[in-house]
């Protein structure tokens, strides 16, 4: 899979998880592979933000305004779990065609 997108690239969840409260996060079934996933409470509030398609621009600033968390870190942290997400079937780019 080639992950590359720009920041102002939207990303959505592909429909092919459901979630539950576990702890301070999420647990992700993908439904597909029957794949469990764990979440911690930043990455839970990544995958709400995806339910709709969002900008990696504005999932960035809203992980910035909830954690206190340095740019460069949040931009590595919140690229490699979009990027996990689509690697596994959970996210795509809006304007791919689902597969």
């Amino acid at each position: 899979m080639n992950w590359n997108p720009s920041e102002h690239d939207c990303v959505c969840a592909t429909g092919e998880a459901v979630a539950c409260e576990f702890g301070d996060g999420l647990a992700l079934l993908n439904l597909k592979s029957n794949i469990y996933y764990s979440l911690n409470g930043v990455g839970a509030f990544i995958w709400e933000q995806i339910q709709e398609p969002k900008s990696i621009a504005d999932i960035r600033s809203a992980v910035l305004a909830r954690y206190n968390v340095d740019a460069e870190r949040c931009k590595a942290d919140v690229d490699a779990l979009l990027k996990g997400f689509a690697e596994n079937g959970l996210a795509r780019l809006h304007n791919e065609a689902l597969v």
